[in-house]
C-alpha cells in the first residue's frame, strides 16, 4: 500500500507529463498541441546574391510574379560578425528573403534553403530534435527576433525564425512548393522526421514518377508530395544522377498560366523549356544573380 509521500510523487509526475513541452507549444488560440508553424505566407526562400546583383534580381523577380519589396536594410543576420543587405520580396505566389552579403558569408549560412516562422523558437527546436533534426547553429538573436539553423536527415538545411513583434501578412494566392532532393537511403527518415515536426500529411507517394520531371525522360523516380502548415513540399528521391539544373532549384511557384515572357523580358533565362507532367506545365528559369526556380501552372 502506498504511503502519502509516494502518492504525492506519482501525482506530481503525472502532472508533469500532462503539462510538459508538448502542451506548452500551443501559444496561440486555435493551435493544436505541438503545432509550432504559423502559416505558409510567413515562410520564405533564402536567396543569396552578390551585392551588385541585388537590384537586378529584385526587378526581375517582382516583374515576373508581382508584389513588392520591404525596405532594404544593412544588418548582421548571423551570430558571428558579418554584414549584408536584407529585404523581403513579397509576391502573391511566394516570399523571398534576399541577402547581398558585403562580407564573406559565415558557415553554414548560404546553404539553408528556407526560413520558417514559428510560434516559439525554443519549443520548435525541441520538436525538431525530437523529430530527428540536428541543430547546426544554436539559437541566436537577430535584429527582429531569434533564429536557429537545423539539418534534417539527408542533409536538408532550414532556418527557423521567431519575431519579437508578430507579423501579419496576407495569405498567398497560390502556395509555393519547397523542392527537396534526398537519397533513397535517407528518404524515409527525412519524410518521417519532417512530418513529425510539421504535423503534415502525405498527399501522394509515387514510386514511378515520370523522369522528365528531373531531366531524365526515359526513367522514373520516387516522388513524395507533402502539405502542412508550412505549405507544400515535394521530395525528389533520386540516385543523384541529375542533369543541370535539377537539384539547384529550391522553390516551385504556381502561376495561373505558364507564360514566361514577363520573366525573360525582365532578364531571367529559361534553362529548362516548358514540359507537361503530373497535370502541370512546368519550366525552370534562372534569375539575375543565379537563383534557379521552377514555375508551373495547372495543365488546361
Amino acid at each position: 500500500m502506498l504511503d502519502n509521500r509516494h502518492l504525492i510523487k506519482i501525482l506530481l509526475l503525472a502532472a508533469a507529463l500532462l503539462t510538459g513541452p508538448s502542451a506548452a507549444i500551443a501559444k496561440d488560440a486555435g493551435q493544436p498541441a505541438s503545432q509550432v508553424g504559423v502559416g505558409a505566407q510567413y515562410d520564405t526562400t533564402h536567396v543569396y546574391v552578390a551585392p551588385d546583383d541585388v537590384d537586378k534580381f529584385v526587378a526581375s523577380f517582382l516583374a515576373t510574379f508581382g508584389g513588392h519589396s520591404t525596405k532594404r536594410v544593412v544588418a548582421t543576420v548571423t551570430p558571428t560578425p558579418s554584414s549584408t543587405t536584407s529585404q523581403l520580396l513579397q509576391t502573391p505566389v511566394g516570399t523571398v528573403s534576399l541577402f547581398g552579403f558585403k562580407t564573406p558569408i559565415p558557415y553554414p549560412f548560404g546553404a539553408e534553403r528556407t526560413g520558417y516562422l514559428v510560434i516559439d523558437i525554443d519549443e520548435a527546436i525541441e520538436l525538431a530534435k525530437a523529430s530527428g533534426a540536428d541543430v547546426l547553429v544554436s539559437a541566436f538573436p537577430d535584429p527582429i527576433g531569434r533564429d536557429v539553423v537545423i539539418q534534417w536527415p539527408g542533409g536538408v538545411n532550414m532556418q527557423l525564425y521567431w519575431h519579437t513583434t508578430k507579423p501579419s501578412y496576407a495569405a498567398f494566392e497560390t502556395i509555393p512548393e519547397n523542392r527537396v532532393y534526398v537519397s533513397p537511403e535517407r528518404a524515409d527518415a527525412f519524410t518521417h522526421g519532417f512530418l513529425g515536426f510539421s504535423h503534415g500529411k502525405i498527399v501522394s507517394d509515387d514510386a514511378k514518377a515520370p523522369g522528365v520531371e528531373i531531366g531524365r525522360p526515359k526513367d522514373t523516380y520516387r516522388r513524395v508530395r507533402i502539405e502542412s502548415v508550412f505549405g507544400k513540399m515535394t521530395v525528389f528521391i533520386t540516385d543523384g544522377h541529375l542533369p543541370y539544373p535539377y537539384g539547384r532549384e529550391l522553390t516551385g511557384y504556381e502561376v495561373s498560366n505558364l507564360t514566361l515572357a514577363k520573366a525573360t523580358n525582365a532578364g531571367a533565362k529559361i534553362i529548362v523549356e516548358p514540359f507537361t507532367s503530373d497535370r502541370r506545365d512546368s519550366a525552370l528559369v534562372q534569375f539575375p544573380g543565379g537563383y534557379v526556380a521552377e514555375i508551373h501552372s495547372p495543365t488546361k
